[in-house]
């Protein structure tokens, strides 16, 4: 959540990330009423609480008249306390809810519009000419059913659609991005962790997913757990209610799990193959650091993104997310996206946030600089979601005869092996 002194000072700059956003602008308005009834809910508590312990003090020095008469204004005093508290609990409640309404304030810096106004920042690699090379891309299910890799027919009928099997190479494949993603992380200084799939409430809603993103979450009723989608939530978690010391950061840890999405609102895109699927396996990149670093971190934490994709020879260029296509809890987004040969363009491979202090504040998590406990700042980037991360490798590095080549970084983690067979070919 944001700062509400921030909001008070100055809420033309929230209103204008509101309107950047493409979302409610009157939720500002509404928010600043119900903090002004708060407030002022809560002084009239504090002066009848006041006047209720002064009187307290007079009627037991009283006597006669003047005793029933302290006695009967004590009892008045008494319900108009009792209703000065209700209001200012009302009130409270009606502004913490509003307040956890509000997104992010977008950074000044992030292009202003819809999903197609990104700002490409940079290019990378080389765009294969297969024309020239003399023969026709196929798409990476085409590839993956060859190598015995991807088997997403026994996916549907054992899950229903948008599941799979990887199997074989495949499931080596898998292993051996992970281990690699997981050594460049550890090389970095990150803490490796393997991270709970499934949250309470209070890790989903304090991590923004319960707002816009509600609706791609699965949610076990009998238990009242989420199923995460990414482990950005139970990294955020990790330290929820919880005060840091400042020089222990920056904290930085690098979290495996399952993710699952139910993809509410993609019906007809990406249907064939693994590219969009419901459950998928990721590196996720989480960092806590000083607000005041958290500028610098996001670029960081782009760089290990930059470098991992650059390890697997794959061409990508950088885009800076358009505002309203921001996470709620996301400040500022950058995305790498690789270029997918049979689509002829460039696909989200990863991402990274600078959620500031938003999500620290809803998790009630500090750190100590000095004297003074404020609240942190929190990073999150994608190192390797595995099913897009594979589709990208297969389509960029398949051979005129359906076998691919093994990119060198992965290569110590499949024992050396530097070509995927078609699964016929290798088995003659």
């Amino acid at each position: 959540m944001i700062d509400l002194r921030l909001l008070r000072e100055d809420p033309d700059r929230v209103r204008a990330s509101q309107r950047a956003r493409g979302e409610d602008v009157a939720l500002v308005d509404a928010l600043l009423s119900a903090d002004e009834r708060r407030r002022s809910s809560g002084v009239r508590f504090d002066e009848l609480r006041a006047e209720q312990k002064a009187l307290g003090k007079l009627i037991p020095k009283a006597s006669g008249d003047e005793k029933a008469e302290l006695l009967k204004k004590a009892g008045q005093l008494a319900a108009d306390v009792k209703a000065a508290d209700a209001s200012k609990d009302e009130a409270a409640a009606e502004a913490q809810e509003l307040l956890l309404q509000l997104s992010n304030l977008v950074h000044p810096d992030v292009p202003v519009g819809g999903e197609e106004d990104f700002v490409t920042l940079e290019k990378h690699g080389t765009i294969r000419d297969f024309a020239a090379e003399g023969f026709e891309p196929k798409d990476h299910l085409e590839l993956g059913t060859t190598l015995g890799a991807i088997d997403v027919e026994r996916g549907a009928k054992v899950s229903g659609s948008r599941f799979y099997f990887l199997t074989g190479v495949g499931a080596l494949l898998e292993l051996a991005l992970v281990n690699a993603a997981m050594a460049q992380a550890t090389a970095a200084g990150f803490t490796p962790m393997l991270t709970p799939a499934l949250v309470r409430p209070q890790a989903m809603a304090g991590t923004g997913f319960l707002g816009q993103a509600a609706q791609d979450v699965y949610r076990l009723d009998n238990d009242d757990l989420y199923l995460v989608g990414t482990s950005e939530v139970a990294l955020a978690a990790y330290h929820m209610d919880e005060i840091i010391d400042g020089d222990r950061l920056p904290m930085r840890y690098a979290g495996f799990s399952p993710c699952f999405r139910r993809e509410a609102g993609s019906h007809g895109k990406d249907t064939r193959g693994i590219f969009r699927v419901h459950q998928f396996d990721k590196v996720e990149m989480f960092s806590y650091v000083d607000p005041a670093d958290s500028r610098a971190e996001h670029q960081r934490l782009l760089d290990w993104e930059k470098q991992w994709l650059t390890s697997l020879e794959l061409p990508f260029r950088v885009i800076d997310v358009a505002s309203a296509d921001l996470g709620s809890s996301a400040a500022r987004k950058f995305d790498c996206e690789a270029w997918i040969p049979t689509q002829g363009k460039y696909r989200e491979l990863t991402s990274t946030s600078d959620c500031t202090e938003f999500q620290s504040r809803r998790l009630a998590i500090r750190m100590r600089d000095g004297k003074t406990v404020k609240p942190l700042a929190t990073l999150n980037g994608t190192l390797c979601a595995v099913p897009r991360t594979i589709v990208a490798i297969l389509e960029n590095h398949q051979q005129a005869d359906g076998s691919v080549r093994v990119p060198e970084v992965l290569r110590p983690f499949l024992g050396g092996r530097e070509i995927l067979e078609p699964v016929a070919k290798a088995a003659k």
